[in-house]
């Protein structure tokens, strides 16, 4: 099975590769109606999954949060990643998690969602295969998985010889996922991975712009697009190349990180961007403890009408915790009428 269609489709629907987000930053300030169109940034939410009450998934909940992403500016999504709780569910419920993303977003935007599960790289072939049949229009590698904390470049290289060999052309992205354990990509890997001409996507959690220009420029001129997991770093991502971002803050304030996205490369709008970027890093230090309850408390403010429930979560959330989160939320609709957003 071919999935070059597929790739086109991704490309086109996120506006990624040399025309998006790896374009040089001094034609992000053209103003031709074609490159305007063409550098605009994507917001990629990392989902969360919802649950009922009895800890089951609520689809219909995740259905509804689908298009809250969505109305609220999303322009691709990213299902079964470490924020949908990945690792708590099984793989019959990653499956439907994700072809319930997929299937509610009917084509009009890429879904990209992780395939790389199992011990042996014919497992995790196996699987990645499971998750493109499910219509994803690329499916995600975690850096981790391809070899154990302390070994080398080569082993990676060598497991994901292996891996491609067993995943025909399939689309795939990368995520430097905290879990199991925190790898960042080498320009070594990178490079590698680049050569397959497959890797469209990498969700980066480098959290240093040095690392992110290097990556950005390495690859300049390809496929790839690049989306920043961190709002420290998000604008100067966004300004030097970036496609997008893809942060956790989207999961309490989506439209204010859609905001960002469609205002980054726009020099009028610089003072208010930075503004905003600088707010946004300091409210994720105070309000995303308890992360898995506290997004969904925040959401409730808006309507989705969660269960504040999770998986994941070691620990209910805290009267203290919910006073925060009430603080912020009234801090964010300040900056939303300062903005306009």
């Amino acid at each position: 099975m071919s999935f070059e269609n597929d790739r086109r489709k991704f490309i086109g629907k996120m506006a990624l590769g040399t025309l998006a987000g790896l374009t040089p930053w001094d034609s992000l300030l053209a103003n031709t109606p074609i490159e305007a169109k063409a550098i605009q940034k994507a917001f990629v939410p990392v989902m969360l999954t919802p649950y009922k009450a009895d800890m089951s998934v609520d689809y219909k909940g995740l259905k509804k949060l689908t298009d809250y992403y969505l109305e609220s500016g999303a322009r691709g999504l990213f299902a079964n990643c470490l924020s949908s709780e990945m690792y708590d569910l099984s793989p019959e419920e990653r499956l439907k998690v994700t072809k319930t993303v997929v299937k509610k977003v009917n084509g009009e935007f890429p879904v990209v969602a992780t395939g790389s599960f199992g011990n042996t790289a014919q497992e995790k072939a196996d699987f990645t295969k499971k998750i493109a049949d499910t219509g994803v229009d690329a499916v995600i590698m975690i850096t981790s998985h391809f070899a154990e904390k302390g070994e080398s470049d080569d082993v990676v290289i060598k497991n994901l010889e292996e891996y491609l060999s067993l995943t025909g052309d399939i689309p795939l992205g990368t995520y430097e996922c905290p879990t199991p354990y925190k790898r960042i990509l080498s320009q070594k890997v990178l490079k590698f991975l680049l050569d397959s001409d497959r890797l469209v996507y990498h969700k980066d959690t480098s959290e240093d712009i040095d690392n992110i220009k290097e990556k950005l420029k390495t690859a300049k001129g390809t496929k790839m697009g690049f989306y920043n997991a961190h709002m420290g770093s998000a604008v100067a991502s966004l300004r030097n190349g970036g496609a997008g971002l893809s942060p956790i803050a989207g999961n309490y304030y989506p439209e204010v990180i859609a905001w960002i996205c469609d205002n980054a490369g726009d020099s009028g709008k610089k003072e208010q961007v930075d503004w905003l970027q600088d707010k946004v890093r300091d409210m994720e230090r105070r309000i995303t403890a308890n992360y898995m309850l506290s997004s969904r408390y925040y959401l409730n403010k808006e309507g989705l009408g969660l269960e504040i429930v999770s998986r994941r979560a070691k620990n209910p959330l805290t009267s203290d915790q919910q006073t925060v989160v009430d603080k912020c939320y009234a801090e964010v609709q300040g900056w939303k009428q300062k903005l306009s957003i």
